[in-house]
């Protein structure tokens, strides 16, 4: 689907959608942004927090290094413009969870400017997309509502811990552009380390903003749909808010400009709240924070640190490895994925003593064929899987040297799969070496070729289809050990003679 192709249909014709994310990752980082109280998931309510995340009087922030390192590398990955001199502000409003009666955010001058992503929606031509800025803040409490019949409660456990918002462009034209989008961002922050992208978690949402207006009219006015927690929800909340609207406007009402939630089990978004504008917020500079001056040294730093990127590593599994694009993308789908092939390829290089290229086709192939496909019959991932990338690069070798047939090799995967033991212990234990034996091979041959006369005399009166006949038959009555290239030649040799 292109961007002109995606429309929603009205009674007046079609209508183009205009769409803008505003995600917040979460810093990955053992301490808050402002203060050293602990980050971790799924703590005990209220067991996080410092003198400074509950606003006690006389607190002072402190900004914590590693988030502004984690911000300027993500910065750095998306290409974006890396701002020496930025600035925190206070931004004013008053909520039961945020127990300062302000957040401290970014707004005149955020850590991180302007840079674009590449996207490849599904079925659709790439498209640059523009991120205006990333900006670093502290987050906000959480009320709790289902702890008293009466009452609600706040938890103070996420109450300044560091996010980054990263901020796009409105250049999304449908919502397989804002899944493109998510995605390739989410891989990034993976790769870098920035956040781990758990949407289930709430450590990376997404605030979705919509409008929609005829082709080549100005924008219109949009809504802003808060938190929304996984790109399939985003989607759909993309496809609902718009045909809400085209509704709202084509029956002759106005767009409010609003904030929204959106709700899954009914799959649509409902008003929430009037939507603010900068001013209402009274921004100005926290006076109890210094402006944030980074300097050579920790820019260079920053850089030296990345890992190598996804559109980098896509080339280089193409282009010097020679993997098929297929297996490039199962295998890039996902960061773990990624960090166990890379370690089975370097491991299977190393044993075989090859380059990383000469065992790249046949490493991917088993990962994404046995490997995987094992894996999802079990139900369990690479990173909790029984067979670790040595084991894995073990089984290639033994297969490369010839001591397993691709038979053989199969029946010990699926005892490793079963049992998590290495494969030389396996085939020691259990006998299935293959065989290269040429005495114990032309035995069989000359038992199979004598069992079927009828068979041979049509290979040999030009029928030589049949060959594969008697490869097969060979194999089977040596129980799969015998040595493919040893038998095709042996047999050759037979049938002609």
């Amino acid at each position: 689907m292109t961007e002109a192709s995606y429309r929603i249909e009205g009674a007046t014709g079609p209508w183009e959608v205009v769409i803008g994310l505003e995600v917040h990752a979460q810093i990955t980082s053992n301490a808050k942004l402002f203060s050293g109280a602990a980050t971790a998931f799924g703590a005990e309510p209220n067991s996080q927090v410092s003198l400074v995340d509950a606003a006690m009087p006389g607190m002072l922030p402190v900004p914590n290094r590693e988030c502004i390192r984690q911000a300027v590398r993500t910065g750095m990955a998306l290409g974006s413009q890396i701002n020496r001199w930025s600035r925190f502000d206070r931004k004013n409003y008053f909520y039961a969870d945020l127990p300062q009666g302000y957040q401290i955010s970014q707004l005149y001058h955020p850590l991180v400017g302007e840079g674009t992503m590449l996207i490849e929606p599904e079925g659709a031509a790439p498209k640059t997309v523009g991120i205006e800025r990333i900006h670093v803040e502290q987050d906000a409490g959480k009320l709790m509502h289902d702890q008293h019949p009466t009452r609600s409660y706040v938890d103070l456990n996420r109450s300044g811990v560091a996010l980054m918002e990263i901020v796009s462009r409105p250049d999304m034209r449908s919502p397989a552009e804002a899944g493109a989008y998510l995605r390739k961002l989410r891989a990034i922050l993976r790769y870098v380390g920035s956040c781990d992208g758990n949407m289930e978690q709430g450590s990376m949402r997404a605030d979705v903003n919509v409008s929609v207006r005829k082709p080549g009219d100005p924008f219109g006015t949009r809504t802003e749909t808060k938190n929304v927690n996984s790109i399939r929800f985003v989607m759909a909340a993309i496809e609902g808010e718009a045909r809400r609207q085209v509704d709202v406007l084509e029956a002759g009402g106005k767009i409010v400009q609003e904030t929204r939630l959106y709700d899954p089990d009914r799959n649509e978004t409902r008003s929430m709240r009037s939507k603010e504008d900068a001013h209402d917020y009274r921004y100005f500079p926290d006076p109890d924070l210094l402006p944030l001056e980074l300097d050579d040294a920790f820019l260079a730093e920053c850089e030296a640190s990345l890992p190598e990127l996804p559109d980098a590593k896509v080339k280089r599994y193409a282009d010097v490895l020679g993997i098929s694009p297929g297996n490039i993308a199962v295998i890039m789908a996902d960061v773990e994925d990624v960090r166990y092939f890379e370690a089975l390829l370097a491991e299977t290089a190393r044993r075989q003593g090859k380059s990383e290229a000469e065992v790249a086709r046949a490493a991917s192939n088993w990962l994404v064929s046995d490997l995987f496909g094992g894996l999802n019959r079990i139900g369990r991932s690479v990173s909790d899987s029984p067979i670790s990338p040595a084991q894995g690069a073990e089984l290639l070798g033994l297969v490369a040297d010839g001591t397993l047939s691709g038979t053989l090799s199969k029946q010990v995967f699926e005892i490793m799969l079963e049992t998590g033991d290495d494969p030389a212990e396996i085939v020691e234990k259990r006998g299935l070496k293959q065989t290269s034996d040429t005495g114990a091979i032309e035995a069989v041959i000359a038992e199979i070729l004598a069992k079927n006369p009828g068979q041979l005399e049509q290979y040999r009166g030009g029928k030589q289809a049949l060959f594969g006949f008697f490869v097969g038959q060979t194999m089977k009555a040596m129980g799969g050990k015998a040595n493919p290239s040893v038998v095709n030649e042996l047999l050759r040799k037979a049938l002609d003679g």
